[in-house]
């Protein structure tokens, strides 16, 4: 195996883990494909849920960028409510499941068709 699939069966593995989640796999796939290099990288593969700047970049850079969504306070809503999710003793929150959560909490699937 590829290390970005010890990457996405890792995702999977946490999101079963810890949120009870069965994820599809082909969409995992595709959002771990588009979070780049950053997923490679110790620091840049987890978000900083404390920090409001990394959120504010989740937004703007995710949100409405990628996923094309118009800015509004249900943006934030949404990150707050899938950072509470994943819960604050949960120490790792993995860049990848936060926007595979994200994506699909939205309806934005077909942003990675």
């Amino acid at each position: 195996m590829s290390k970005r699939d010890d990457l996405i069966a890792k995702y999977a593995a946490d999101m079963k883990d810890k949120l009870g989640l069965s994820p599809d796999l082909h969409l995992l796939t595709k959002v771990v494909i588009g979070c780049g290099p950053s997923i490679y990288s110790a620091d840049a593969e987890t978000v900083a849920a404390s920090d409001p700047a990394e959120l504010e970049r989740i937004k703007n850079n995710y949100l409405m960028k990628k996923l094309g969504l118009p800015d509004g306070p249900a943006l934030m809503d949404a990150i707050n409510a899938v950072v509470a999710k994943y819960g604050s003793a949960n120490r790792n929150k993995y860049r990848a499941v936060v926007y595979y959560l994200l994506c699909t909490h939205f309806g934005k699937e077909s942003a990675y068709a």
